[in-house]
């Protein structure tokens, strides 16, 4: 493209090859400092494209990995627009009813491919209506942790996401946290209730609050098992030894990401940390486990 005049604007229009990031109606794009190797998040509407082709058709012959990392991170994007602190109805409206459709096409496009094309029709849809939801809300700390865990271990992107989303989920949903995000729009933010809601969308069942956001959990396992997932970072073939190693350095940057400040529940590092464990191990972690030095 020619370069444009000196305070003009190219016209910028994003064609999206994976039905995932959402990037193409996002502010946002992440950038890795080549020196220190850190991931990084920018966000400026100057970043937002001017017109998104969304077409299937550059995302029929995904690789099953492609497919599952890519779909995987819609599910975060969407369920982090809706604990986000900035959600609304307009947000919400839409991060649910992209979680309608990853939950009932992902295994059919990860199963099916370039043979199943309404599948992936509606996975481009899901991709990026959890990117208009996002874009408006912003994320969470999640998207922070995840940030990381990529950069530090080349995990992709979605992957690290769907190994820290579960943990994410309980953090988040404590009734009266510690400490409350940067942006408080209620008394207290009531993301149980939140979480209950997509449950309910998503015909999960449960009976109270707290059923609902088991159901909720079952379910994105249930769906991460079917697309190939491994249950843990540890599963991923990162020692104990170099993860617990780099962990303070990469909870000190989690903290630091721009994504961090609209989580409905502002994590200490010690949290985060504990977040980490959980994940690394699949289980809760207690320091009392840690090997000696």
């Amino acid at each position: 493209y020619t370069f444009p005049k000196m305070g003009e604007k190219a016209y910028f229009i994003a064609v999206p090859t994976s039905a995932g990031t959402g990037s193409e109606v996002t502010p946002f794009a992440v950038i890795t400092d080549e020196k220190t190797g850190i991931k990084y998040p920018l966000a400026d509407y100057e970043l937002m494209p001017k017109m998104a082709i969304v077409d299937v058709n550059m995302m029929m012959n995904a690789p099953k990995s492609l497919t599952a990392a890519s779909g995987i991170d819609a599910v975060t994007h969407a369920l982090e627009a809706i604990a986000s602190m900035m959600a609304t109805d307009y947000t919400n409206g839409l991060a649910i009813e992209s979680l309608k459709n990853i939950f009932t096409y992902l295994p059919r496009a990860y199963e099916n491919g370039a043979n199943d094309s309404e599948a992936r029709e509606k996975m481009a849809d899901a991709a990026t209506m959890a990117g208009m939801a996002f874009a408006n809300a912003f994320l969470g700390v999640c998207h922070s942790m995840a940030h990381k865990l990529g950069s530090f271990y080349h995990l992709p992107h979605g992957v690290a996401n769907a190994l820290l989303i579960n943990e994410v989920l309980k953090f988040n949903s404590e009734e009266v946290p510690t400490k409350m995000g940067t942006f408080p729009q209620y008394e207290y933010p009531h993301i149980l209730s939140r979480y209950a809601k997509v449950a309910d969308s998503l015909n999960l069942g449960g009976q109270t609050d707290a059923e609902k956001l088991e159901k909720l959990i079952d379910a994105i396992d249930k769906l991460k098992e079917h697309i190939g997932i491994k249950k843990s970072i540890k599963d991923y073939g990162i020692s104990e030894e170099e993860f617990l190693e780099k962990l303070d350095a990469m909870v000190e940057q989690a903290f630091d990401d721009q994504c961090t400040g609209t989580n409905p529940r502002l994590p200490l590092m010690s949290e985060i940390k504990q977040m980490y464990l959980n994940a690394y191990y699949g289980k809760h972690f207690v320091e009392k486990e840690m090997p000696k030095a």
